[in-house]
């Protein structure tokens, strides 16, 4: 493969976490200017509640978290940068790549063996969807995020002044 190819391959994965980012805020900022679809198998009592923290905080907060992550994802996609910004974004990729795998697998984790015990309430449909969707999108996004923070490391260091 030669440097174009192999570049372009390395930037898809970051267009990929940025995209896969930016869902996830549309998604959240829909909820937040009142949207419920898909919000009760997703937050269960508060979706109907809707306290002004929760929709503050779980929803134009996670959204807003959500854009820079697209940002970040944006930023593995270009060009490899040197010094203190360069480890600060392979840094950063790592992070949310790990955090989002995280939590991915440990939810499924905890909803498949039981081992929270009845002190956690989730509907059977509320289980359903986390085991089928929710889980598995926050595995793609760490899969995402790894994948682009991996390639940014593979790039060849830019010549000239950093």
């Amino acid at each position: 493969m030669d440097d174009d190819t192999g570049d372009r391959a390395m930037r898809t994965w970051g267009r990929l976490a940025c995209a896969w980012a930016v869902a996830f805020a549309v998604l959240h900022f829909y909820w937040a200017l009142g949207g419920s679809r898909g919000l009760d198998v997703a937050a269960g009592p508060l979706a109907e509640e809707r306290p002004g923290w929760f929709v503050a905080v779980g929803l134009w907060g996670v959204g807003a978290v959500c854009l820079a992550g697209a940002v970040l994802g944006r930023l593995l996609a270009g060009p490899r940068r040197r010094g203190p910004a360069g480890w600060l974004l392979k840094a950063l990729g790592w992070c949310v790549c790990a955090g989002l795998v995280v939590r991915g697998a440990a939810v499924e984790v905890l909803l498949l063996t039981g081992v929270a015990g009845p002190a956690i309430q989730v509907s059977p449909e509320q289980r359903l969807w986390t085991l089928a969707l929710w889980n598995p999108w926050f595995l793609v996004g760490g899969l995402a995020f790894g994948l682009a923070t991996w390639a940014f490391g593979r790039q060849a260091h830019p010549r000239g002044p950093a």
